[in-house]
């Protein structure tokens, strides 16, 4: 029987705690130590050979068109629903968050696997990035399915919490009971995308990505029934105007916006699995690589399990922002919340590709053991985000009627969103800045100091301006003989009229005391001597 042997240099790179098999005719595997150029120039990886610049632009293209596709689906769902009625709206408003719950958990599991497969990558070890990619695969389907079920049994919960109307209700039941049993599809689309931006192959996934998103939209138009119109505004008076007919008259509403998610996201799981296998940039998925390795799923959990609290942490603060926004009573006001908000995501998208190719340089040239050169990775990603995105909150701010009027037809959309989209137009260079360097440090493993510092402004700042500022009170509805009852249980104390418009002005505060904190972390430097 052949003895599986282990080999190692000596001394040791600082994160080779996996060490690279030899095959199983004994013959010894490669290890490999790349050093980087003066210009910042690697020499392994998708990356080899690329300077600095080349190297972020080569990352950063085919992450900001995926993450505009994939935008463009949840803008699709907005757009859809805000054809059928305000109550379809609210109904989609609060699945967006249920769905970034979601994604939560997809992206704890997709940090550790990109910081890991990129330090691997960096120091030559893809033996130890082919590991990595099995068991993200195996925590992809096992979390999945576990996930899928929870949404699927608490969907009714969901909707007496954010005290949706019976219409709404039922259309948010129905559509996450569907998208919930594709769940284990999502995990694996983007856990493989996560291993893939860890090699820096970044144009592969977005070839998924690109079919995944045009089988979502056209499934979701197509089986929706809507018509896809525009409105403007002219003296009070809204004119809509339809651009494209649905063919079809099969008219599933809501059902059928979630069953184009569901079938988008089968199809992209089976292509990531099938480019997987095929292999690419030394990456490959073995079936061996399949069977549980603790060792490697422990070096995953410690790094995804930090990122996920702090994300999740983040997800109950925006959540108990959308209670404040059901709160504020008025039918519509959960839709007009979203419809800003995927408007506000065209801004943000740039930031978080250049978040992107800032973790992934970041981990290469930690892994290179060059964090000078790392640092100056981040900066310029920084920098560049600032800039496209300081643009488009020029146009936030100056035409936010006609840019509300694309997505909407519906009078309290277009009467209330236009303000909300305006006051994030004024932060949108300092949102920059927080965006990437948490990228960034996520990248290096600094998932700890992310997480605190996410919870501090999340629980210390965020919320408590946004519950000063809008006013709301604290209340609880019921039904009682068919009449809805509403009780409050706390007042608010602080005098405030409430506010949609004033809710966001709390929100994007907060945003750039984010930019501070995050800022301060990068400029100390402790994040380049963090061991994965």
């Amino acid at each position: 029987m052949t003895k599986r042997r282990y080999i190692q240099q000596d001394p040791p790179p600082i994160d080779a705690e996996v060490l690279e098999p030899l095959d199983s005719q004994g013959a010894q595997a490669r290890a490999v130590v790349p050093e980087v150029d003066l210009d910042g120039t690697l020499r392994s990886g998708r990356l080899a050979g690329m300077t600095m610049t080349k190297a972020i632009w080569v990352l950063a293209w085919p992450i900001l068109i995926e993450s505009y596709l994939n935008s463009f689906v949840g803008l699709t769902d907005t757009v859809l629903a805000a054809g059928i009625s305000e109550n379809a709206t609210d109904a989609i408003a609060g699945a967006s968050y249920i769905t970034w719950f979601i994604g939560l958990v997809t992206m704890a599991i997709g940090v550790g696997a990109t910081a890991l497969v990129s330090r691997s990558a960096g120091a030559g070890r893809m033996a130890v990035a082919n590991a990595v990619l099995g068991q993200t695969m195996l925590l992809a389907v096992l979390s999945g399915i576990v996930l899928g079920a929870i949404i699927a049994v608490l969907a009714p919960f969901v909707t007496r919490v954010l005290n949706m109307s019976p219409q709404a209700s039922q259309s948010f039941i129905i559509y996450m009971r569907i998208v919930a049993a594709g769940v284990p599809f999502t995990s694996i689309l983007f856990g493989g995308i996560a291993c893939s931006r860890g090699v820096g192959e970044s144009l592969k996934p977005l070839g998924v990505m690109a079919v995944v998103n045009i089988v979502n939209m056209l499934t979701s138009f197509l089986l929706s029934g809507v018509d896809l119109t525009t409105t403007t505004v002219s003296q009070g008076i809204s004119h809509t105007r339809i651009l494209l007919h649905n063919p079809l008259s099969l008219d599933l509403g809501v059902p059928g916006i979630a069953l184009g998610t569901l079938i988008g996201h089968a199809v992209g799981a089976a292509l990531m699995l099938a480019l997987l296998m095929y292999g690419f940039s030394g990456m490959k998925l073995k079936r061996r690589r399949l069977k549980p390795h603790w060792h490697t799923t422990r070096r995953l959990i410690k790094i995804g399990l930090p990122n996920f609290l702090e994300t999740f942490g983040l997800w109950i603060g925006n959540f108990l922002i959308l209670l404040m926004v059901g709160l504020l009573g008025s039918s519509g006001l959960l839709g007009a919340h979203i419809v800003a908000i995927r408007i506000e995501a065209m801004s943000f998208l740039p930031g978080f590709a250049m978040g992107s190719a800032a973790a992934t340089l970041a981990g290469q040239y930690l892994g290179a053991k060059k964090p000078h050169m790392a640092r100056k990775a981040v900066i310029r990603c920084a920098a560049i985000a600032a800039f496209v995105m300081g643009l488009m909150g020029l146009a936030f701010v100056l035409i936010p009627e006609q840019i509300v009027g694309l997505i909407t037809s519906q009078p309290t959309h277009l009467e209330l969103a236009p303000s909300l989209i305006r006051v994030c137009g004024y932060v949108q260079i300092p949102f920059a800045f927080a965006i990437v360097f948490r990228g960034a440090l996520r990248g290096a493993g600094d998932v700890r100091v992310v997480m605190i510092l996410t919870w501090i402004v999340t629980y210390a700042i965020r919320l408590p301006a946004a519950y000063i500022l809008s006013g709301v009170d604290i209340t609880t509805t019921s039904i009682v003989d068919g009449h809805e009852i509403r009780r409050v249980l706390l007042e608010n104390p602080f005098g405030f009229q409430g506010s949609l418009t004033w809710l966001w002005i709390a929100l994007c505060g907060e945003l750039v005391i984010r930019c501070v904190l995050f800022s301060i972390r990068m400029m100390q430097g402790g994040w380049t001597r963090i061991r994965v």
